[in-house]
């Protein structure tokens, strides 16, 4: 059982002067769930090397039992230090794939074309993937062979309006990953804001927030099963 995990690597907030990137529950909960299920992980990103961390995603406010158990995991830390970059994934080579959030993915991985060429292999060969959070801006260009958006039709979730409004960067970010999703035919859904959230759809998976992260994962691991 072999998993693909693709992170962004952009580490700016538009032009806040902040940083953004991955964030770390987004990838340390589905990363143990796998880990623990067995499989082997190969972590990817577009510029390869170590991706950005959303410095808030590692607050002490923000620590759960799955980041604390990556704080003391010199093993993860060096796989996540070392991401492949994604010109040079064989897409092939994988039995799922599963994308983190974060706000970084709506700069570079939303408009990344070997992210979009991995997605629409995925996706329109019927083999599982999941996106979390903020992760499905994936879907942002992705196409099917009849030119189609990939989710156009189907049932789907992620980051709410009404979340990025709570968190007050509706005015910052490129697109809203609701609305885009909805502009290009996905049947959204969603639960209460911060509430874990998961949609299955087929061999598609999407969480809402971070609190779906795990169940998200879990459902990607019954999807492989």
């Amino acid at each position: 059982m072999k998993i693909l995990m693709i992170l962004t690597s952009h580490d700016r907030l538009g032009d806040t002067g902040k940083k953004t990137g991955f964030w770390l529950e987004e990838f340390v909960a589905p990363y143990y769930v796998f880990v623990d299920a067995g499989a082997q992980i190969t972590l990817a990103s577009p510029a390869g090397g170590q991706p950005p961390l959303d410095p808030q995603s590692d607050a002490p406010d923000a620590q759960t039992e799955a980041t604390k158990r990556f704080n003391s995991d010199d093993a993860a830390k060096k796989a996540l230090g070392n991401t492949v970059r994604l010109a040079e994934v064989d897409v092939d080579s994988f039995d799922a794939v599963f994308y983190p959030g974060g706000h970084g993915p709506l700069w570079d991985l939303a408009e990344n074309a070997h992210s979009q060429r991995i997605i629409e292999t995925f996706v329109t060969g019927n083999r599982p993937l999941a996106a979390v959070c903020h992760a499905p801006a994936i879907f942002r260009h992705t196409k099917d062979a009849h030119g189609k958006s990939l989710v156009s039709g189907r049932r789907i979730t992620s980051f709410a309006n009404t979340e990025e409004e709570a968190v007050g960067l509706t005015g910052v970010v490129p697109f809203l990953v609701e609305d885009m999703l909805k502009a290009n035919g996905g049947v959204y859904e969603k639960g209460p804001d911060w509430d874990a959230y998961v949609v299955v759809d087929g061999k598609l998976v999407t969480g809402q927030n971070p609190a779906s992260s795990e169940a998200a994962a879990r459902q990607l691991l019954k999807l492989l099963q």
